[in-house]
């Protein structure tokens, strides 16, 4: 476990006074949330929802009083890891860093509907045991957003409960949409950062995942952008890699430079076969297609 100390912060006392009506009313509602903690934990990854969260908080609560919690193992792509301590620095609050050792758990490497419940229940549990107590914390809160919460690809959620993790952002009533207005609104560089699961949830559920596999990922994925996408997903089907991109970027792999840079690059990532995925990307693909093809009651 590494602490990074807080910096001098970007953000400045008085923040309210410079919000439209619409993004006031939204930070007052999420502010109303956090009313009565005293020092708070927020389980952190460098998005735009545990962002906005961690400001918040930080404005509301205090930057001394608020720690930034940041689980750093395989599943992070060292980029996410760099721009989670960025922002961290720029709100201006401490940064921890440990590994939660969801690796350990086998319901996690089996890589079945419920890996996210045993990822985010190692993660709260190392929160509990090695954390709270040290930082003093009353508190511990995650970014679930009230869009999350009505999804049914979201066991993680389940776990949050067990450990009385708060969601503050889905207690609001905070969409994703909402959420990005406020951000921008306080000037958060990741106000319109795309959504970035994990790596493990680029592997199809049913085959385990490895650190090998978790590597061959993201060295693919660190090609692709290094292509100028804005986005992607490298799907692992063995020795195959599935590349998405977003629909409206798909004709630059038409481009023969770009296509034989991204085949060479995936290859050398450890893969045998470069595909492309015509449908574009799709967020969650493998769990909603499986919770798709479920019987129902």
């Amino acid at each position: 476990m590494s602490t990074v100390s807080a910096p001098v912060p970007a953000f400045c006392s008085g923040i309210r006074e410079s919000l439209g009506d619409a993004e006031l009313a939204d930070f007052d509602a999420l502010a109303d949330e956090l009313i009565g903690i005293e020092r708070l934990g927020v389980a952190y990854s460098g998005g735009v929802d545990s962002a906005l969260l961690l400001a918040v908080a930080a404005e509301v609560i205090g930057r001394d009083r608020v720690v930034a919690l940041l689980g750093v193992s395989p599943s992070l792509a060292a980029s996410e890891r760099r721009i989670a301590r960025d922002v961290a620095a720029r709100i201006g609050v401490e940064l921890v860093e440990f590994d939660p050792g969801e690796s350990e758990l086998a319901g996690y490497r089996a890589n079945g509907l419920d890996r996210c419940f045993f990822c985010k229940s190692a993660l709260f549990t190392a929160i509990d045991e090695r954390i709270v107590a040290e930082h003093d914390l009353d508190a511990v809160a995650y970014g679930e957003n009230i869009d999350d919460s009505a999804r049914p690809d979201r066991p993680g959620s389940r776990a949050a409960r067990e450990h009385r993790v708060l969601a503050p952002l889905a207690a609001a009533g905070l969409t994703k949409p909402r959420i990005r207005a406020l951000a921008r609104a306080l000037d958060l560089p990741v106000a319109d950062k795309p959504a970035a699961p994990c790596l493990a949830s680029r592997i199809p559920h049913g085959e385990e995942v490895t650190p090998e596999k978790l590597r061959q990922v993201e060295d693919a994925e660190s090609v692709v952008r290094a292509q100028g996408f804005s986005d992607c997903r490298v799907r692992h089907h063995g020795s195959v890699a599935r590349i998405e991109v977003p629909e409206a970027e798909l004709a630059r792999l038409l481009d023969p430079a770009v296509r034989r840079s991204l085949i060479r690059g995936v290859r050398e990532a450890g893969f045998l076969h470069v595909a492309f995925d015509l449908a574009g990307l799709q967020s969650g693909l493998f769990s909603l297609t499986l919770l798709e093809e479920a019987p129902r009651d």
